[in-house]
Order: structure tokens, then sequence, then C-alpha cells
């Protein structure tokens, strides 16, 4: 059980929504006297170039990023699920849509699809969030699809069928618990990748637009600055470390946990 991955998490989330009930600095407030000032007491991990508390915007930046990430993920993994146990069920001419579907999205590679959408649009939270939803369901739905050919061939399906057994009692019935291990690491892994393509666009330039604030653009605030103020990237850099290496860290276990439960059933 990767505890310590757990502990990390936690602390991060708790961290972005709980943090400025501890922390009270306004993540907004310039201080022209404190310009790119070095981590102190009076503003624990540094100023940026404005002389706002980097901490405070770390807080408030955290909110962004982790809701771009979890959203993201949620409804990414959710397409993928309906997509795929859809196209693994009912088979034939629907299948055969959904792999050209599939293929399709995958004929581009998936960031440079992001950075194609963004450009046409004003980014805010919500436009993040159903972009990288749009352009990241296609590997949860590959999964699916195969293991839902695997559970389609058990001979008690096909009793089912024969019995006329309602389609979406099927599915919901003998597939969804079957394919909920598969949803929740599709969704673990997507919660890093979104975190980590928000990020991206961010520092670009793309992503989140002030007032507003991610972890991407704080992070990439400091980019020309680092060599005298390498706090203003680091922290923001740190923290989308944590989080995607905490989540992978679970992912793999609960793709073993997964892998160890197939063995034991075949």
């Amino acid at each position: 059980m990767p505890i310590f991955s757990i502990l990390v998490l936690g602390f991060i989330f708790f961290f972005s929504f709980f943090g400025s009930y501890f922390y009270g600095v306004n993540p907004f407030t310039l201080e022209p006297q404190a310009i790119l000032s070095a981590p102190s007491f009076s503003h624990p991990l540094g100023t940026d170039r404005l002389g706002r508390d980097l901490l405070a915007r770390l807080i408030e930046g955290g909110k962004v990023s982790l809701i771009i990430g979890v959203g993201s993920a949620l409804i990414a993994s959710f397409i993928g699920l309906i997509l795929g146990s859809i196209a693994g069920y009912f088979r034939g001419g629907i299948d055969k849509s959904f792999i050209i579907l599939v293929d399709l999205f995958l004929t581009f590679p998936t960031f440079f699809l992001l950075l194609a959408m963004v450009s046409y649009m004003n980014a805010s939270i919500f436009v993040l969030i159903v972009i990288i939803s749009i352009t990241g369901w296609m590997t949860t739905a590959r999964l699916i699809r195969a293991e839902s050919f695997k559970i389609g061939s058990q001979g008690y399906i096909k009793i089912l069928d024969i019995a006329k057994v309602s389609k979406i009692k099927i599915l919901l019935k003998y597939y969804a618990p079957i394919l909920a291990p598969i949803y929740f690491v599709s969704f673990t892994f997507g919660v890093g990748g979104a975190i980590l393509s928000e990020s991206g666009l961010s520092f670009l330039g793309l992503g989140i637009v002030a007032p507003q604030m991610s972890w991407g653009t704080i992070l990439s605030g400091g980019k020309d600055v680092v060599e005298i103020a390498w706090w203003v990237s680091f922290f923001p850099g740190l923290m989308i470390f944590l989080v995607t290496f905490s989540l992978i860290n679970i992912s793999n276990y609960l793709q073993h946990k997964t892998n160890q439960k197939d063995i034991q059933t075949t």
C-alpha cells in the first residue's frame, strides 16, 4: 500500500483547499519593496517578479490545477468507460465506428491537438477541463474495450443474451464491477496527465489567464528569472512533481492489485 504517496496527496489537497485559512496573505497583493525576495520569515517561499507572496499563490494556484486535473480525469475516464464498454459489448458496426473514431483522435499527438484547440478560444477552468477531457479518453476506452471483449466471451453473458435480459442491466450488473478497477487506474493516471497538460499549456502562455493562476502559470512566470530567483519556478514545479509522482505510485499499486485479481480468477 503506497501510504506515503496517499499522505502526500492528502497534504497537497488540504494545503490547496484549506491552506488560505491558516495562511491569510493575499496572493494578489503587490509589494514593490519585496520584488524577487528570497524565502524568509516574512515570505516563507519568497516572492515573484511583482513582489507577490509565492506561498499564497501556490495555495490559490493549487485549487485551479487540482480542479482541472480531477475534473478532466473524471470526464475523460467516464467517456472512455462508456464508449469502450459499448464497443466491446455490441461489437459489429458499433465497434468498427469506435475504432475509426479512436484512430482519428490518435492520428494527432495529444499535446498538439490540445494546442490547436486552445489557440482558438480563451482558456478558462471549464474550457481546459472540456478540452483535456476530449483529448484524453482514448487510452481508457481502448483498455475498456479489450476487457469488454473478454467479458463478452464468457458463457454466462451469452446465456443472458439468449434469455433476452436487458442490455443495460447486463452492462450495469455484470460489466461495471469488472471494469471498475480499470476505470480507477485510468482515472489516477489521468489526473497526473491532466495537471501536466495544463501546466504545459500555461507554461507556453495558452493556459489559465490572469488574474486566475495555476501551478503552471506560476512556473511560467519564473522562467525568465530562474538564474537569480530559483524559488519562483522551483516550488510550483515541486508541487506538480509530487502530485504526479504520488499518483503514478498509486496507479501502479492499483494496477498490480488488479492484475493479481485477474490471475486468481483465471
